[in-house]
């Protein structure tokens, strides 16, 4: 728990009656012993200044070291050495049902512990147009001002960021933390280059399953559907079209978007991929040079 901080950021909004600032509650964790605090995207996004309570009651300002909106995670520094610092684990080795714990400055009241279990593993959400990946699922209670908090195991390490929840009148318990191993290399990004680079292959796709295939009459019923392609992109120059269905993708079996999405993310900028992809009733196998994805 020392290590988890809570965080108040002052936002400029508009209203009928003009400008105003409004208060974001949020949660983050201390990277080491020099200030460094993961949090998230959403927490720290737009604001004009940012301050962050420890949990002895000292409170500083911070600075944003850097923001990545694509996986919902950011870096900000406070001023402050000698500080408890977070264990983190390796969230690949979690297991469905195993206990887990939530710590966070629920409703901005200060840090609290919530516990539940794992619930699902490897799961894909869609949060304002963006799709947040390799998320763990959990029942653990997940309340506003949670959102950058670690989920932590039995043993006190990190092994996932909280990130968001379902919230309806017909759900209970599903809150998601996008898993320590998703966010580790971020988080180091973050802190040497101040943002993400990512490769980019140039294509908006949907997943191929055994509904879309008979609908569209698409010869397999797994992989990813191009449906978009830019021009002059990566796709486009290895002979990429729309309607064609990527089903490996460096030797990786492509089953759907979040395989392509990971599969690429994983790989490097310049590097010579091989994709495998079917047209019609044909197998195809080329293969693009990835190049850094635009910003937007």
């Amino acid at each position: 728990m020392p290590s988890v901080v809570s965080i108040i950021a002052e936002v400029i909004k508009s209203g009928v009656f003009g400008q105003y600032t409004d208060s974001v509650a949020g949660s983050g964790i201390l990277l080491d012993d020099r200030g460094y605090i993961a949090t998230n995207n959403h927490v720290v996004e737009n604001a004009q200044s940012i301050y962050v309570e420890l949990l002895d009651g000292r409170v500083f300002p911070a600075s944003i070291v850097g923001t990545d909106s694509l996986s919902d995670l950011a870096v900000i520094k406070i001023d402050a050495t000698a500080l408890p610092y977070a264990r983190w684990g390796k969230s690949s080795s979690l297991s469905l049902g195993e206990r887990v714990l939530a710590i966070g400055n629920a409703l901005g009241e200060g840090i609290m512990v919530s516990d539940g279990i794992v619930s699902r593993l490897d799961v894909s959400v869609s949060v304002g147009g963006n799709i947040l990946y390799g998320l763990i699922q959990t029942d653990a209670a997940i309340n506003p001002g949670n959102s950058g908090g670690p989920l932590v195991n039995m043993a006190g390490e990190v092994i996932g960021i909280t990130s968001v929840k379902i919230v309806a009148s017909e759900v209970e318990g599903m809150g998601f933390a996008i898993s320590s191993d998703e966010a580790r290399p971020i988080i180091e990004n973050l802190i040497r280059y101040g943002r993400v680079v990512y490769p980019w292959l140039g294509v908006s796709v949907r997943t191929v399953d055994r509904a879309l295939a008979a609908a569209r009459g698409i010869s397999v019923d797994k992989g990813a559907l191009i449906e978009q392609l830019v021009a002059d992109s990566p796709a486009e120059k290895a002979g990429l079209r729309v309607g064609d269905v990527i089903i490996r993708f460096k030797g990786r079996e492509i089953k759907d978007v979040a395989d392509l999405v990971r599969a690429i993310r994983g790989s490097e900028i310049g590097e010579k991929v091989e994709i495998v992809f079917v047209r019609g009733d044909d197998t195809i196998t080329t293969s693009a040079r990835l190049v850094e994805r635009p910003r937007s």
